[in-house]
């Protein structure tokens, strides 16, 4: 390193290791957030509240009726036992579920339509006060149809089923616009489910009854045949009576006519049996075929079906926990209907086993008969043929009694169907509403009230999380990996009865700041002469917040290195992000120390700190860069003690030839002997580069950031910038920073409470 150059100026800064992300969830910092757009909340709650008001208003009255019914398990037949499978199984889990689905299922609703003619109730059906008379030819079946489901609809849309916990007791309401309908459809509901289960158990009871009485009807005509040729047999050889206990050969004879007999009887059994499996239902499946896999698929699947149930009181059915839970159900009732279609399919192949293996048997006793039959023929033809039709006869007789005593029975069961008993009872029929349902004015406030509130929070974080700018000193140091070495106040806003206000500001062709300040300034041109500037406050009122956070900036600076701090650069990001200001109360706070602080203009391009001091631009940096004259001719005594200044000069053509050239490296090393402090204010990082070729010749940089105005690629581009031209980067000031905002408000509060009772007596003084 040469002598000529800066201890600084080849030394790289440490490169700061990337930033930890604060994974701590500040609820203060959201809820300060919400109070900056309150105006925003309350607008969207009052046009949500608004919005239900309007929709309360223009919803019409609608009245609900409920009838509470209990559902019993299992029939009133006495026909139900294991050998009747085509009758309901009693312990059935599915038995509740499907009863549920049937009482909101089109069928029943068409049946509610037919049989309280509503499609002729101008309350349920408005078309039918405008009915024309019917032409002469009827509507086809089609159409009958197709108003008939759609009155359905309507009665499903209006009708809720809601079973009561841990009871048999269900609660079918319905919703009309009409009170008498609700409770007239709500009944009929109820009276029509019961309808429909007598009429399923007795079609169930009919079925059956014919299948036995065709199987009776047969074995009459069999036994009437069997007696007539045992009658014309007997006559035909002259035979009263035989006695077996003398014959061995008809004591077999008569043995296997009884194995036959209950063979046939069994292959009977076995028979109907196997149909009766034929018509059987996965619902109607006997708990005896289930199985321990079945009835545990069962139980599963109630408790899911009870716990999705449960929790639709609580969350919505596109929460995606009760998607999940919906298709467990889902896939439990797919499992348990393959199980059950497995069982069911098990238990017909061994009906269908068991009833081949009868009727082998049957088959193979009818054979050893005809052989016993033949040997009988050539001892006694006679006697044996007369026996044998006598055994016959009596085999039939004894299976004709068997079916009799089955019809008995299901003539019973068919006689207590028409005493209309049914496993179903109404607890509470359902009255005529006296007020209505909905619209409810208090719901209609809550969920206005509660939307407008949702709404209004989320639309607050979307605009914060679309908003891309640093809004606090926490954001900009997680940001960049830089330490913030002052957080300086927006005075502007926070404080206006004082009348501060910061610089103007001016840009560089790259922003819309200076066209706005330039309009402010147009529109208002006394308004700079009226304000007290930002840049002196440090020195005219030393005891406000601001020139507290220039004395924080500059004890932060004096500390933020191990090396001796001499020449320091000030940049910002933009235009209008209080560098100049930054620059000059930095030094004023330096002079206030008792050192010699000396404050260059750099920005050779607009320069503003002439302007502050109220020197004349004539000479100055550019003067000393072109060597018009000596460095220590443009070294400018200010008012404030111990404080000089150097201003820019005139505005050359090439600024940042003149800041890269070597009369700017020695013009430092002069300055590094006559002066305690230097602070050298530079052009916007992003503008242009002659804040990089100046801040490479110094000790450090600051980098100068406005809150809620640069945005965070611009503070990352100008730190990287900065860093590719082996600049030091100090730390970063975030100036305009709202009190409100944050901790640092907390803290400028506090100070100004302490300061309060110094501020009317040291200021006047001042």
């Amino acid at each position: 390193m040469s002598a000529s150059q800066p201890p600084f100026a080849t030394t790289h800064a440490p490169t700061p290791s990337a930033p930890e992300h604060d994974l701590e969830i500040n609820v203060g910092e959201y809820v300060k957030t919400l109070r900056r757009h309150w105006r925003l909340i309350a607008v969207l709650v009052v046009i949500s509240l608004a919005v239900s008001l309007v929709r309360y208003a223009m919803t019409p009255p609608a009245y609900r009726a409920t009838t509470m019914i209990q559902i019993e398990r299992g029939g009133i037949s006495t026909l139900t036992s294991n050998q009747n499978p085509w009758l309901e199984n009693y312990w059935n889990l599915e038995y509740y579920p499907t009863q549920y689905r049937l009482l909101e299922s089109r069928g029943l609703a068409e049946r509610v339509v037919k049989n309280l003619r509503l499609n002729e109730d101008a309350d349920f059906n408005p078309n039918a006060a405008f009915t024309r008379p019917k032409p002469a030819t009827a509507p086809t079946a089609i159409e009958d149809r197709a108003m008939l489901a759609g009155l359905a609809g309507r009665v499903m849309g209006g009708l809720e089923i809601n079973p009561v916990k841990n009871t048999q007791l269900v609660e079918i309401s319905y919703i009309s616009n009409s009170a008498p309908l609700a409770a007239r459809v709500a009944n009929g509901v109820a009276d029509t489910y019961i309808d429909w289960g007598i009429e399923t158990r007795s079609e169930t009871a009919g079925k059956a009854s014919s299948f036995i009485g065709a199987q009776i009807e047969t074995i009459k005509s069999e036994i009437a045949d069997k007696e007539s040729q045992l009658q014309a047999y007997g006559k035909r050889t002259d035979i009263v009576a035989l006695d077996p206990s003398s014959n061995v050969l008809l004591q077999r004879l008569e043995a296997l006519n009884t194995d036959y007999t209950g063979a046939v009887s069994d292959r009977i059994n076995k028979e109907a049996r196997l149909n009766q499996l034929q018509n059987v239902t996965a619902t109607s499946l006997p708990e005896s075929l289930e199985g321990a896999l079945v009835g545990s698929l069962r139980a599963d699947q109630l408790g899911l079906e009870r716990e999705y149930a449960t929790k639709l009181n609580t969350y919505k059915p596109e929460w995606p926990a009760m998607i999940e839970l919906k298709s467990r159900i889902d896939r439990g009732r797919v499992g348990l209907n393959k199980q059950i279609d497995d069982a069911l399919t098990k238990a017909r192949s061994s009906a269908r086993s068991e009833f081949e293996t009868a009727s082998h048997r049957e088959q193979a006793l009818a054979d050893q008969l005809r052989q016993i039959k033949g040997e009988n023929m050539q001892m006694n033809s006679a006697a044996v043929e007369y026996n044998n039709l006598k055994t016959e006869v009596q085999t039939r007789r004894n299976l004709l009694d068997d079916l009799l005593k089955k019809q008995s029975e299901t003539g019973v069961a068919s006689r207590l169907e028409t005493t209309r008993e049914s496993n179903v009872r109404i607890v509470d029929r359902a009255l005529v509403p006296g007020g209505k349902f909905q619209p409810s004015l208090r719901k209609s406030v809550t969920y206005g009230l509660l939307f407008g509130l949702v709404l209004g929070i989320a639309a607050v974080l979307v605009i914060e999380y679309l908003d891309r700018t640093v809004k606090s000193p926490e954001e900009l140091q997680r940001l960049l990996g830089l330490p913030t070495l002052a957080v300086i106040p927006d005075i502007s806003e926070t404080d206006t009865r004082s009348g501060y206000r910061y610089g103007y500001a001016y840009g560089y062709g790259y922003g819309r700041k200076s066209a706005t300040a330039k309009a402010r300034v147009k529109a208002n041109p006394s308004a700079k002469r009226e304000e007290i500037a930002i840049e002196l406050m440090p020195q005219t009122r030393p005891r406000t917040v601001v020139s507290e956070a220039y004395r924080s900036l500059r004890t932060s600076l004096l500390l933020s290195s191990a090396d001796e701090l001499r020449v320091v650069a000030v940049t910002s990001s933009e235009a209008g992000e209080g560098k100049t200001a930054t620059s000059v109360n930095l030094a004023v706070v330096m002079a206030q120390l008792g050192k010699r602080v000396l404050l260059i203009d750099s920005d050779l391009r607009k320069p503003r700190v002439h302007q502050v001091f109220k020197l004349s631009n004539r000479l100055g940096l550019v003067s000393a860069l072109t060597g018009s004259v000596k460095p220590e001719e443009i070294f400018l005594r200010t008012e404030i003690p111990n404080l000089f200044a150097t201003p820019s000069g005139p505005i050359p053509p090439n600024p940042s030839e003149l800041l890269a050239s070597h009369r700017m490296r020695e013009l430092i090393q002069v300055v590094r002997g006559a002066f305690d402090f230097v602070v050298i204010d530079t052009p916007p990082v992003l503008a242009v580069t002659d804040s990089t070729l100046v801040g490479s010749v110094c000790d450090g940089i600051i980098l100068c950031l406005r809150a809620r105005s640069v945005v965070r690629e611009d503070a990352r581009a100008s730190r990287d910038r900065l860093r590719m031209a082996d600049v030091r980067v100090l730390g970063t000031v975030l100036n305009r920073y709202l009190q409100t905002h944050g901790n640092y408000g907390k803290r400028y509060e506090k100070y100004e409470a302490y300061v309060e009772p110094l501020r009317e007596t040291g200021e006047s003084a001042a």
